[in-house]
């Protein structure tokens, strides 16, 4: 694994349980803020194997982005029973449940 992906997977392993972070959030918390669209490729291929939460993850606009119906209920029940609430067009408060981590500062 890349250093970079190492940072993915920890990152998406640390947004907490009821809290969301976007595609490009992760890829500048891992150092590539211009890597959303590998944070995907990570999502896609390491999930199940990493038991990464998943559902946690969501576009720039607060929204859910996956495009098949299993998938995007998967994602809107998950998302719903930590308590985020998902409105229309599987729309997400960023402002509410976006996870801000700590600094290390």
């Amino acid at each position: 694994m890349t250093p970079f992906t190492e940072n993915v997977v920890e990152i998406i392993r640390s947004i907490p349980e009821g809290k969301v972070a976007t595609y490009g959030q992760i890829a500048r918390l891992a150092g590539s803020p211009r890597a959303a669209r590998q944070v995907v490729r990570v999502l896609h291929s390491m999930s199940r194997k990493h038991q990464l939460p998943w559902h946690r993850v969501i576009n720039a606009k607060g929204q859910i982005a996956l495009q098949d119906d299993e998938s995007y209920n998967e994602q809107w029940l998950s998302l719903e029973a930590e308590g985020v609430q998902v409105g229309l067009n599987g729309g997400i408060d960023l402002g509410r449940y976006q996870w801000i981590p700590p600094s290390n500062t």
